[in-house]
């Protein structure tokens, strides 16, 4: 087996997520420093993981505002994992922020919201600058997370699910993409969250559990630092 080919996870995986606490802990004791270059204005929104609403993501989105971005909420409720239901919603909802703005938009996505966030973009690229997945399943879908036996008793085929990705590859993404990940990750396998097939695709690692991506002040800074390029420019 090829050292990048994703593995399913066992739920006792999860037990890798009390790496939390160290995420904790730096959270705590984080500075609230100004980043030294501020962005002005450019529109970002922060996608949620699965089964999570924009509560979720409150930090990073706090984060951003901090940075000079203009943050927006996802607005969509909780995701509910039904990815061609939201997929539609979203892209409609992206439409009315870029006209808004006059611009297109930056999208983080935690988790599922990654995946999602990859996918409107491969729709439609004249809506999307720039991507940042942190912890997504970008390869395989739900199958190489620590909840496929769950969703296998739902009745979800997941190789069905999986060959969709795949076929969904088809169409190359044209906007940049960076993919957060942690081999600490206790719900999606790490090397399902890495696409080495696509040149658009930056991956970097991190120290850090699944759940704790969306706060950890490490992640939240390599965030600002992968969107500030693009400002700067």
């Amino acid at each position: 087996m090829h050292e990048n080919t994703p593995l399913e996870l066992h739920p006792i995986h999860l037990f890798r997520e009390i790496a939390t606490l160290k995420s904790v802990a730096r959270f705590a004791a984080r500075g609230n420093r100004k980043p030294a270059l501020m962005a002005s204005g450019e529109p970002v929104m922060a996608l949620p993981g699965f089964g999570f609403g924009d509560t979720a993501m409150l930090n990073l989105r706090r984060e951003l505002r901090k940075a000079g971005f203009t943050d927006l909420k996802w607005g969509l409720g909780l995701n509910t994992g039904d990815v061609p239901q939201l997929l539609g919603r979203l892209i409609r909802r992206m439409e009315r922020a870029a006209g808004r703005h006059q611009q297109p938009l930056r999208l983080v996505g935690w988790s599922l919201g990654g995946y999602l966030a990859r996918e409107a973009a491969r729709e439609r690229p004249d809506l999307v600058s720039q991507v940042i997945t942190l912890g997504s399943p970008i390869k395989g879908g739900p199958k190489y997370t620590a909840a496929a036996a769950l969703y296998r008793r739902w009745g979800w085929d997941l190789d069905d699910i999986e060959a969709k990705v795949r076929e969904r590859e088809a169409i190359p993404l044209q906007t940049p993409v960076t993919s957060i990940w942690s081999r600490q990750d206790g719900v999606v396998d790490w090397r399902a969250t890495q696409d080495h097939d696509d040149p658009m695709t930056t991956h970097i690692e991190v120290d850090c559990s699944h759940m704790a991506m969306a706060f950890d002040p490490m992640v939240s800074h390599i965030v600002l630092t992968q969107l500030r390029p693009s400002v700067a420019a």
